[in-house]
C-alpha cells in the first residue's frame, strides 16, 4: 500500500473464540450460537460489514450442528467477502503437538472453510503461547504468504510488521499485533471520545505504522460484534481520518509479502518483551501431554500400517481419530488451564482418538496375520530403517522344564527372554446337577471358554473337566455331542459335580524381533533346548548390555558410561519445591523448602535376562503437604512419598532407559529430575515440529513476566553430552549451566492467580482447579538418557528417538496350521542421515510419504520401495513436480526442509 495513500484505520471485527477454557465446550457453544446469529444478521443486514472468525473453521462448524439450515447464509457471507473463515482447524498451542499435527490441523482446517466457499489465506495465529521456529516454512507450503500474530515477538521489532524465516530460509510477512488482538476496543468504548481517541492511537502508533493505515483490532475473548460499530463507522468517518471495516486478509492483502524492506526474525518466537507467552503451560497436567503424544504415535502408525499392508486409508476412522486429536491441541485445552471438567473432556477426547486409530491398526495386524500359520506370530515395524522389536507374549509351554525359544521363518534364532507363569486353573467349582447343563451352555460360545478355546473334555459321574488352550490341537469341538452327553451323565448322576476348567501351561515371554524397515517378520515360538543367550549383567547395581554401563549408587543416582565412554554422574536426583503459581506460569515461594534428600533407598533387581534388565530403585521422599499462602512458605506438615524408578537397560540400546512413578499426595510443588553435567554449557537443543531448537541459557524479557529460562522440547532435549529421549511434550531447563532439570510434576490449584511472584498481570480469572494439584495421582513418566561427547549430533538422537516412541507390535498367526513360517519381508526404505519420516498415509492411489530434514547442512537420501513414479506435492496437494522412479528415488533435501512426495505404485 502507498505511503502517499490516506492514512486512516481498517477495522477488523473479529471474536478470539477459545472452543473450551473456563468453561467446558458445550457451554461456550452455546454462547457462540448466539454470537453467530448476531453476525449473520448484522452483515445480512449491512454489505459493508466484515467479520473474521478467529482464524479458525472449527466454530462455523460447531455453529452449523446447531443451526444447519443457516448454511446456505453462511455460503452468502462468505461468498460476498463478509466472513472470514480459517485456515486453521483450531488454534493451537504449536509447542505442545507434533509437526505433522500442525500440518493436518492446517489442511484439516483449509478443507473445511472450502466447503463453506474459501478460508482467509493468512496464518493466523494471534493468542498462541509462542511459535514454533518451522511455521513460516508449514505456512509458505501452504501457499499462505502472511501471518498475523501477538505473543513471543522480540523486542527488535519496532514496526508493524516483519519477515519472519522458518530455519530452511523460507518465510512469510507477519502482521505484528503489538498491542493484542483487541487494539481498537479502548479506542471505540465512548462513541464521544471516538474522534479524539482515534487521533491520539495514530500519533502513539505511528512510529510503526510510519504513514501505513492502522489496523484496529475490534474483539476479544468471546466477543460478540458492537451491532452499534457501522453506525459509529458512519458518524465518525472523515476525510482526515478514514475510518474502513474489512477481514484481516482485507487488510494484510494490502501489503507485499516479499517487501525487502522489512525487519527479518528467524526461528521460534518465545520473547517475553510485549506479551506474556505462559511457559508453566508445558508442565501442569502432564497426563494431557502423555495423552497427546499417545494418539498422535496411535493414529500415524495406523496409517503407515495401512498404506504398507492394505493400500486403504480407513476414512472416517481415521479422520475421526485425527479429529480428535485436533481438536485437543488447542491451546486452552491440551495446556491443561482450562476448569477441571474441560480437561477431563479434553483427556477423554484424546483416549478416544488413540482407541479409533488403535483399531484401525489392528485391523490391518490381523489382515496380515491371515497368511501366517496360527500357531506363530507376526511383528511389524512402522519405521522405514530396520529395527529390532521387543514383544512380550503368552505362549504355551506344556513341558515343564523346557526353556522357550522363537525362530524366524529363515531359520534365525530371536532371543527370549521368559518373565513369568500364566495361570492354569482357569475355573474351579461346584454346581448341582440340576443346574449345571444351562450354566455350561451360556458360558461356552462356539468353542471358546474363559477366554480360550476347548481342547477337549471329559465327563465322568460327579466330574466335568475342561482342558483349554488358545490354539487347540484337535480341529473341531461338537458342541451339540458335548450337550447331550452332559445332560445324560447329569441325569443319571443328580448331586453336586465338580467343575474344572484347565488351562495348556503358558509363560509370559519377551521376544527380541529384527524386522526390517517397513516390514513384517513371521515368528514362531516353541519349546526346545537351546543354547543359553548372552544375558544384560546386572553385578552389585552395575548394568552393562555390552555397549553402555549404568551403576546404580546407594543414593539411587546413576552413572551411565555411553559407548564412547563418556560419563554422566548423578543422573536421576530429584528436586522438590515449592510452587505458588497457576496454570500458567511457575511461582517460587517467598521463603521455599526445597527437597533433595531421601529418607531411605531401596534396590530390586525385578527382571534380568537376555533382553532386558531391570532395577526397580525405590526412594522415599518427606514432601511439605501443601503452601501456606499467608506465609509464602511450605507447610510445616510433611507426607512420606515413595518414587520408584525403573532403570532399564534392553539388548543393542545405547541408553538407559528410566521410568518413574509415584502416587502425588503433596500440594502446591514443582518436582524435577536433574542431569548433572560434567562441565557448564552455555547452551541446550530440543527437538520438535520439524526442527531443532538451539537456546542460550536465557530469555528475553521487558514486558510484564519475568523470562524464566525454561522451555519445551518435544522428542528430545540435549545439553553438553547429556541427551534425553522423550515420549511426549516436557519442560526443561539448563540450571546455571549445570544441571539439565526435567520437570515431571508441577502441582497448582488455581487457572490463574491475581498477584504472581513471575507475573505482572493476571492471565485469567482466580478460578480454582483442585485437579490440577494432582492430589492421589500416579505420576509415571518415561524417557531415556544417552551419553556422548558431542551430544545429539554424534550420537545418532533422531534415528534413535524414532526407535524409543516406535511401539512393539506382534499378533498371533489365523491362517491355516503349516509346518513353514512365510520369511521376513520388507516395505518403503529410507535412507539419509538426520532425515525423518513425518509421516505415510493412502491419498487415492499413491501413498503419500513427508519427509524432514533435521540437521545444518544440505544432505542427500533415497527411498526405495514398490512404486514407479515419484511427484512433490505442496501441503494442499498440488502437484510440483513428477519424474519416473523404479522402486528408488534419490534426492536431496536443504537444512530442515520439509518435503510432502506422492509415490505412484508399479502397475
Amino acid at each position: 500500500m502507498s505511503r502517499a495513500e490516506e492514512t486512516g484505520i481498517v477495522l477488523v471485527p473479529h471474536t478470539h473464540w477459545d472452543r473450551e477454557w473456563y468453561e467446558p465446550f458445550q457451554v461456550f457453544r452455546f454462547k457462540l450460537v448466539q454470537m453467530f446469529d448476531t453476525v449473520l444478521k448484522m452483515a445480512e443486514e449491512d454489505s459493508r460489514f466484515r467479520f473474521t472468525l478467529d482464524g479458525q473453521t472449527a466454530a462455523i462448524e460447531d455453529y452449523l450442528e446447531i443451526r444447519p439450515e443457516n448454511e446456505e447464509r453462511v455460503r452468502a457471507v462468505v461468498a460476498s467477502g463478509q466472513l472470514a473463515l480459517g485456515p486453521w482447524q483450531i488454534l493451537l498451542d504449536e509447542f505442545l503437538c507434533s509437526g505433522e499435527t500442525i500440518i493436518r490441523n492446517l489442511q484439516m482446517g483449509m478443507a473445511g472453510a472450502r466447503r463453506l466457499g474459501g478460508y482467509m489465506n493468512v496464518g493466523y495465529l494471534p493468542d498462541m503461547f509462542g511459535h514454533v521456529a518451522q511455521m513460516p516454512q508449514i505456512l509458505s507450503r501452504a501457499g499462505i504468504a502472511h501471518a498475523c500474530l501477538w505473543r513471543g515477538v522480540p523486542a527488535k521489532v519496532s514496526g508493524h510488521s516483519f519477515r519472519w524465516e522458518a530455519l530452511d530460509g523460507s518465510s512469510v510477512r507477519v502482521e505484528y499485533l503489538f498491542d493484542g488482538y483487541g487494539s481498537a476496543l479502548d479506542l471505540l468504548a465512548i462513541p464521544e471520545h471516538i474522534p479524539h481517541a482515534l487521533g491520539e492511537y495514530r500519533q502513539q502508533t505511528a512510529d510503526r505504522y510510519r504513514g501505513d493505515p492502522i489496523l484496529g483490532m475490534v474483539g476479544t475473548d468471546h466477543m460478540p460484534p458492537d451491532t452499534a460499530l457501522m453506525r459509529h463507522v458512519d458518524t465518525y468517518d472523515s476525510p482526515a481520518f478514514p475510518i474502513r471495516v474489512g477481514t484481516l486478509e482485507e487488510y494484510v492483502s494490502a501489503f507485499d509479502p516479499g517487501d525487502e524492506g522489512l525487519e527479518a526474525v528467524r526461528g521460534e518466537l518465545r520473547s517475553h518483551a510485549r506479551g506474556n507467552i505462559l511457559p508453566g503451560v508445558f508442565s501442569i497436567r502432564r497426563n494431557l501431554k502423555i495423552a497427546m503424544a499417545t494418539a498422535e504415535r496411535m493414529v500415524l502408525d495406523a496409517e503407515r500400517l495401512a498404506a504398507a499392508h492394505m493400500g486403504v486409508d480407513f476414512e472416517p476412522f481415521i479422520g475421526m481419530s485425527w479429529r480428535r486429536i485436533i481438536e485437543s491441541t488447542a491451546h486452552d485445552s491440551v495446556v491443561g488451564s482450562g476448569t477441571d471438567e474441560t480437561v477431563d473432556q479434553v483427556e477423554a477426547r484424546l483416549h478416544e482418538a488413540a482407541q479409533i486409530a488403535r483399531a484401525a491398526r489392528n485391523e490391518v495386524a490381523l489382515s496380515v496375520a491371515g497368511s501366517i500359520p496360527s500357531d506363530a506370530f507376526v511383528a511389524f515395524n512402522t519405521l522405514p530403517s530396520d529395527r529390532n522389536v521387543v514383544v512380550e507374549l503368552d505362549v504355551p509351554a506344556p513341558a515343564e522344564g523346557m526353556p522357550v525359544t522363537a525362530m524366524t521363518g529363515d531359520g534365525t534364532m530371536l532371543p527370549v527372554q521368559e518373565t513369568g507363569h500364566a495361570p492354569t486353573m482357569l475355573g474351579d467349582e461346584t454346581m448341582d446337577a440340576s443346574v449345571l447343563v444351562e450354566r455350561m451352555m451360556n458360558r461356552i460360545h462356539g468353542r471358546e471358554l474363559f477366554g480360550q478355546l476347548i481342547e477337549t473334555y471329559r465327563v465322568a459321574p460327579y466330574s466335568l473337566e475342561f482342558d483349554v488352550a488358545e490354539v487347540p490341537s484337535v480341529p473341531v469341538f461338537d458342541v451339540v455331542a458335548f450337550k447331550a452327553e452332559l445332560a445324560a451323565a447329569v441325569e443319571a448322576h443328580p448331586g453336586d459335580w465338580k467343575v474344572r476348567i484347565v488351562a495348556q501351561p503358558r509363560r509370559r515371554v519377551l521376544v527380541d524381533v529384527p524386522v526390517a524397515a517397513m516390514g513384517i517378520t513371521p515368528f514362531r515360538v516353541f519349546q526346545a533346548e537351546r543354547p543359553e543367550p548372552e544375558h544384560i549383567t546386572c553385578h552389585d547395581g552395575i548394568l552393562n548390555n555390552g555397549l553402555i554401563s549404568a551403576r546404580i549408587g546407594a543414593d539411587g543416582e546413576i552413572t551411565l558410561t555411553g559407548v564412547d565412554g563418556t560419563v554422566l554422574h548423578g543422573i536421576g536426583r530429584l528436586v522438590d519445591g515449592g510452587d505458588c503459581g497457576d496454570s500458567y506460569n511457575y511461582g517460587p515461594p517467598a521463603l521455599d523448602s526445597i527437597v533433595t534428600e531421601p529418607s531411605r533407598v531401596a534396590m530390586e533387581v525385578v527382571e534380568r535376562g537376555p533382553v532386558r534388565t531391570v532395577v526397580k530403585v525405590t526412594r522415599h521422599y518427606s514432601w511439605p503437604r501443601s503452601l501456606d499462602r499467608s506465609m509464602g512458605s511450605r507447610d510445616n506438615e510433611h507426607v512420606d512419598v515413595p518414587v520408584h524408578t525403573f532403570v532399564e537397560l534392553r539388548r543393542g540400546e545405547p541408553f538407559v532407559r528410566l521410568r518413574v512413578q509415584f502416587t502425588n499426595e503433596a500440594a502446591d510443588h514443582r518436582l524435577r529430575m536433574h542431569i548433572p553435567l560434567p562441565s557448564a554449557v552455555e547452551s541446550s537443543a530440543s527437538e520438535g515440529q520439524f526442527c531443532i531448537t538451539t537456546r542460550s541459557l536465557t530469555a528475553e524479557g521487558g514486558g510484564g513476566e519475568f523470562p524464566l529460562p525454561t522451555f519445551p522440547a518435544y522428542t528430545f532435549v540435549s545439553a553438553g553430552p547429556a541427551t534425553v529421549l522423550l515420549h511426549d511434550a516436557t519442560e526443561y531447563e539448563v540450571v546455571d549451566g549445570k544441571e539439565l532439570a526435567l520437570t515431571l510434576l508441577r502441582a497448582v490449584g488455581s487457572i490463574s492467580v491475581n498477584v504472581h511472584p513471575l507475573r505482572d498481570e493476571p492471565a485469567a480469572s482466580e478460578i480454582p482447579i483442585p485437579g490440577a494439584e494432582e492430589a492421589g495421582t500416579l505420576v509415571d513418566v518415561e524417557f531415556a538418557v544417552m551419553a556422548s561427547a558431542q551430544g545429539y549430533r554424534n550420537a545418532d538422537a533422531v534415528r534413535l528417538t524414532d526407535h524409543f516412541n516406535a511401539p512393539g507390535l506382534a499378533v498371533r498367526g489365523r491362517g491355516t496350521p503349516a509346518p513353514a513360517v512365510p520369511e521376513p519381508t520388507e516395505g518403503l526404505r529410507l535412507r539419509g542421515e538426520g532425515i525423518r519420516l513425518s509421516s505415510m498415509r493412502q491419498v487415492g492411489n499413491d501413498v503419500e510419504i513427508r519427509l524432514v530434514l533435521l540437521a545444518e547442512q544440505p544432505t542427500g537420501g533415497v527411498v526405495t520401495g514398490p512404486f514407479s513414479e515419484v511427484s512433490t506435492v505442496d501441503l494442499t496437494g498440488r502437484a510440483l513436480a513428477s519424474e519416473q522412479a523404479d522402486g528408488e528415488y534419490k534426492f536431496e533435501l536443504d537444512p530442515w526442509e520439509i518435503r510432502t512426495l506422492r509415490l505412484t505404485s508399479r502397475k
